[in-house]
């Protein structure tokens, strides 16, 4: 056949085996690291990317978790309430109770994947502030609203509570979740990973710089939107 180049006689032709002996031989570094200002979450949080790279894990990635060596009982006591209330906010539908229990410039960031870092150059399911909250709020609040028919409800469940870090008067905390949504026949179940960046405000009382959900089925096909927050 024209065009094909054969090789010299005598001469060895190297398998496919050997070329990938050689790849594996090699040392492959794989750099996560940008260059420039931190943008998007990284301005709040950096280490809120469970896939950083090994000098930006935050701790419970590079050894056992102990949240009691972190802080007080009575600290994380505070925490897991708060987490607890603002789910019980979520399936009672107190949407303006919920979005007050964020800072001023907070933010609710749900990332399509769990390696995004920043949400300004990269798609989101959810990357809102509170003005956008409360044009969500408005729209699932409309008489009208399809996605708020009867026999719409959720359920959420929290656990696995762990105050990570105290530093620089913010609390981050890690937990996990699980949402069982009712529409109608038909029931769909959420689970993943909530990071919430924690302040106080003038009065002590707790509140929302940033609340990262990592969707763990957030792959997966579904048969409409998200009409609120998971």
């Amino acid at each position: 056949m024209s065009g094909e180049t054969k090789a010299p006689a005598g001469a060895a032709i190297p398998s496919a085996g050997a070329d990938m002996g050689r790849l594996l031989a090699q040392d492959v570094v794989i750099d996560g690291e940008t260059s420039g200002p931190a943008t998007g979450a990284q301005r709040i949080e950096p280490s809120h990317s469970p896939r950083a790279t090994l000098a930006g894990q935050p701790a419970h990635l590079r050894e056992a978790p102990r949240p009691e060596a972190l802080t007080s009982p009575d600290l994380h006591r505070e925490v897991e309430q708060f987490l607890y209330v603002q789910a019980e906010l979520l399936d009672a539908k107190h949407w303006q109770a919920w979005i007050d229990l964020f800072a001023p410039e907070g933010v609710y960031w749900m990332p399509v994947a769990p390696e995004q870092t920043e949400w300004e150059s990269s798609p989101s399911i959810f990357i809102e502030d509170k003005l956008m909250m409360e044009i969500r709020k408005g729209r699932v609040s409309h008489p009208n609203a399809w996605s708020q028919a009867p026999q719409w409800e959720t359920n959420h469940l929290v656990s696995h509570v762990a105050i990570e870090s105290t530093a620089g008067g913010r609390i981050v905390v890690r937990s996990r979740f699980h949402m069982m949504e009712l529409r109608r026949d038909a029931i769909r179940h959420f689970g993943g990973r909530y990071t919430h960046t924690l302040e106080r405000d003038a009065a002590g009382a707790l509140r929302i710089a940033l609340q990262r959900v990592d969707l763990f089925n957030s792959q997966a096909s579904f048969d409409y939107v998200l009409q609120i927050w998971v």
